[in-house]
Formats: structure tokens, sequence, C-alpha cells
């Protein structure tokens, strides 16, 4: 029994063979978020997962929101939080919370996992080096814009301290917030700044991590996820997405069509999820890739 339980561990190391060699010095972004994010079995893994791509030769960049954490707090605050076109309405009041819990709590948590296994986090936001420059972005309602307060759309990615962090052989964790050259501090997408981030550093891959098993064929009728599409084939098929689904899709297909050869967007309840797709022949999730 001892040498059949050795031998599986061996023919998944063989298979993972041609996707190492494939992958071997590629650069991957991964937006973190959803469940993968608080339940604790789940964080811990994602952690270990990051830690052996970075061990595989690959160089993983980890770009995090905080939803959940910034409800709780604005809670506990006693600060009034709604949402509007299924954005966040950010008074300044709110974006000190938001600053606070991205930078401050989420991005040393998610740097603190990581870390367990060696030096190789470090943390930053989309504002440090100017790395994300951020517009106001007003959010649309019956077609009319409506002030959402200070939520961006991120204009210019500034790449180059991540790109310094890579070639240290760090693991770079940047969390959503952004500079305005109005010099005020916007809260922005995650899934959005992923996407800009891994078009800026000429990404490999971009995974998305969601709270759902990809991208289903017709939700709720037909519940089988589509294993893989081209951009035109999802370009056409965001008007019929639920809200939650179309700030991922649609960083997909920021990616792709940015020059980002595939982007996956991946369960990440399913313990090392990450592992299962770029290390496996079947993968998980849904991949886009470009109409070429």
């Amino acid at each position: 029994m001892r040498a059949n339980g050795a031998l599986a561990k061996a023919s998944t190391l063989i298979e993972a063979l041609p996707w190492l060699a494939r992958f071997s010095g590629a650069t991957v972004v991964i937006k973190y978020g959803g469940n993968a994010m608080t339940e604790e079995s789940l964080k811990e893994g994602f952690a270990e997962d990051i830690v052996f791509l970075r061990y595989a030769g690959l160089r993983p960049v980890v770009v995090h929101g905080g939803g959940p954490q910034i409800s709780a707090h604005l809670d506990r605050l006693g600060i009034e939080s709604t949402f509007t076109a299924g954005l966040r309405v950010t008074t300044p009041e709110a974006m000190q919370v938001v600053r606070m819990v991205l930078v401050g709590q989420v991005n040393r948590d998610v740097v603190g996992l990581i870390n367990h296994h060696g030096p190789f986090a470090v943390g930053m936001s989309g504002e440090d080096a100017h790395l994300f420059t951020a517009e106001r972005k007003p959010a649309m309602v019956d077609g009319e814009p409506v002030d959402i307060g200070q939520v961006g759309e991120i204009v210019k990615v500034e790449p180059g301290a991540v790109q310094a962090l890579l070639d240290d052989g760090r693991i770079p964790v940047v969390s959503s917030v952004a500079r305005g050259v109005d010099g005020q501090v916007y809260n922005v997408n995650a899934d959005t700044a992923a996407a800009a981030l891994a078009v800026a550093l000429r990404a490999q891959k971009l995974i998305v991590l969601t709270d759902v098993e990809g991208l289903y064929a017709s939700w709720p009728a037909d519940t089988d996820v589509i294993d893989q599409l081209k951009a035109a084939e999802l370009a056409e098929m965001l008007p019929t997405l639920s809200s939650g689904m179309v700030p991922k899709m649609e960083a997909c297909l920021t990616a792709v069509q940015g020059g980002v050869p595939q982007a996956h967007v991946l369960d990440g309840r399913v313990p090392h999820a990450l592992l299962l797709e770029i290390f496996t022949d079947h993968g998980i999730g849904t991949m886009v890739m470009p109409n070429e």
C-alpha cells in the first residue's frame, strides 16, 4: 500500500512536468478574494500554493480586495455603507476605513501567511511608487452617471516597483487602492486592478479566484461550466451575466485583449485550486483565450 501511495505521488509529479517546463519563469497574476480569503484552511492552502509556484520557478503576483472585511469594519464603526450599481458608495470617511483595512489589515494578513514559508512576500498598495493611477468613476443608473464618491477607474499602471520585487525573487502582494492625480485616494475594483497589472507586466496568466466553479453556459438553467472560450464569445455573453460575475469576466477579457495569453476564473473554495489549474492536464474552472 505504501508503494502504491508513493507511485501515485510520482505520477502526479510526472503529470506536472510539461507544465513546470512551460511556465518556468512566467509571471502569473492572481486575484485573491471571496471565501478563499475568509476560511482559515483555504487561506493557509492559498499561501502554500503561492509559495509552491515560487519554488517551481514561476513569478506569482497577488492582487487582493477585501469587501467583507471592509463591510465588517464599517459596521463596527457605525458608518453606513451602501451600494449603487454594484459599487460601494465611498465617502471620504468610508475611504479612510477602506484604505486602513486593505493596506493595514488584509494586506498584512496575506503577507504574513505567505511568509510563514520563507522571506518572500512584500506588501504594497496601488498608491506605492504610483503603481495605479485612477480617475473618479461614476456609477451608471438607467443610463445616467451617479457620483459614488472615491471610487476610481485605473487609467495608468507603472509596474516598475513590482517588476523589481519579482526580479529580486519576492512575491508582491498588492492591495487595490489607487492614487489620483487630483491628490485623492481611490477605491478600485480588485478584479480590474489585477487585469490592469497583468497587462502591464506582460504576464503569462491572469487567475481570478471566485466563489463559483467558473462561468456557466446559461445560469441557472444550465449549470455546466464552460471549460474555455475565446474573447469574442465572452464579449457576446457579458450583457447576459449576473452582476457578480461581470467584473471578473470583464477582467479576463481586458487581460487577453491586452496581450495576456490566458485568463482563468477558478473556484477558490476548492483546496489548492491554483495548483490544479496550472499543473494538471485537465485544469479546472473557465479559461479565456485571445481570438487568434
